[in-house]
């Protein structure tokens, strides 16, 4: 017997409620989600972080308890690592945007002279002067050079969730020794959710090891490239790119655009755009077609949903959000979608392999 909504004709499922309002319901669930994520983005952020981190040096941890090595003189040697490697991090992050900043005031002559030229030329186009100049005044490059140099001094409040990173990487240390018995525990009641949190676990550190690996390799390529060329500041822009490698999507274009901008005024715009070019080749071959493969493997989405998750997460969480989108997303799915039987259709859509929907449904026919 079905049972309908003799309103709407919607199948109502038994004891349940009728499709579109379950889609309501479903929907403004998510939005209220995300709108408490965002609400306490300051604190979701950094401890999620610091999740990512720890599961991604777990392994080393099960490592040294193989070797001998007690379990709680292990996790703080792992939190010790976690540690330094933020450290050296975030150290890199404002060495780099001191370097920026310290930089400006010497091509501040350069960009005037850039500025006045591209005013000649659409002079000479036909264009009309005074209306030009009036259009361009409200964004004369005294103005650019101070927003740039204000925007990149307010980046550094980025350390301003450090504190909560760090009490969230202390306890987490603290808890890492019973880990492994605490998860063994919760599987044989919630196998279905140990899973999908052991597959997040796989996928998150399979990405971050595959993201730093490349954003490596692109960034010792980009200084080579800006050294041969002659641009001033290859170690800062080749930090930069290793960087910005771990914001998917749109990081490409942020490590492009100062070593660009640089080689316009102290180069020549030829030199300009041969950095652009090279750069395309070098990042875009490496971080678009080849790096997915590996990283979207860990992932488990398409470069759609990848680039979606981006804003998303980049709108709820901020500027940490768009370091963590793919984690999030892989997190999501791995919790709501692969633990969920009737939900795994959906890998269908969004996974990047599909025929690991096909294989999922294949095992419950």
């Amino acid at each position: 017997m079905n049972d309908t909504d003799g309103v709407t004709g919607a199948r109502t499922p038994a004891g349940g409620l009728p499709r579109p309002l379950q889609i309501a319901l479903g929907v403004v669930l998510v939005l209220a989600a995300l709108m408490l994520l965002r609400s306490y983005s300051g604190i979701f952020g950094p401890v999620f972080l610091a999740l990512n981190l720890m599961v991604t040096v777990y392994p080393f941890h099960t490592w040294l308890v193989r070797r001998g090595c007690p379990s709680a003189l292990s996790a703080i040697i792992v939190a010790l690592v976690v540690f330094v490697l933020l450290l050296l991090m975030l150290a890199g992050f404002i060495w780099a945007v001191n370097e920026i900043i310290g930089m400006i005031p010497q091509y501040t002559g350069q960009f005037v002279a850039l500025y006045d030229r591209l005013i000649s030329f659409a002079s000479d186009l036909g264009l009309d002067h005074a209306s030009l100049t009036g259009a361009l005044g409200k964004i004369d490059p005294n103005s650019l050079l101070n927003a740039a140099t204000s925007l990149l001094s307010a980046s550094t409040g980025f350390l301003g969730g450090l504190s909560v990173l760090v009490c969230a990487l202390v306890f987490m240390a603290m808890d890492t020794a019973g880990f492994a018995q605490r998860l063994a525990i919760a599987a044989s009641t919630h196998s279905r959710i140990v899973a999908g949190f052991r597959s997040f676990s796989q996928g998150v550190r399979s990405y971050w090891i595959v993201t730093t690996v490349f954003g490596l390799i692109v960034a010792v390529l980009d200084v080579v490239l800006l050294q041969v060329m002659g641009v001033p500041g290859v170690i800062i822009w080749g930090l930069l790119s290793f960087l910005t490698n771990y914001i998917p999507n749109v990081g490409f274009i942020v490590g492009l655009v100062p070593p660009a901008l640089v080689a316009l005024v102290s180069l020549g715009w030829k030199q300009a755009l041969v950095v652009v070019a090279a750069y395309c080749v070098v990042n875009f071959v490496l971080q678009t077609i080849i790096q997915p493969r590996f990283a979207g493997d860990a992932v488990g989405v398409t470069p759609t949903v990848s680039f979606v998750s981006l804003l998303v997460w980049g709108a709820v969480l901020g500027a940490l959000g768009t370091l963590l989108a793919l984690p999030m997303t892989l997190l999501v799915k791995a919790l709501v979608v692969d633990a969920d039987p009737s939900a795994r259709w959906i890998n269908a859509l969004i996974a990047s392999d599909p025929h690991d929907a096909d294989g999922a449904a294949r095992q419950r026919s």
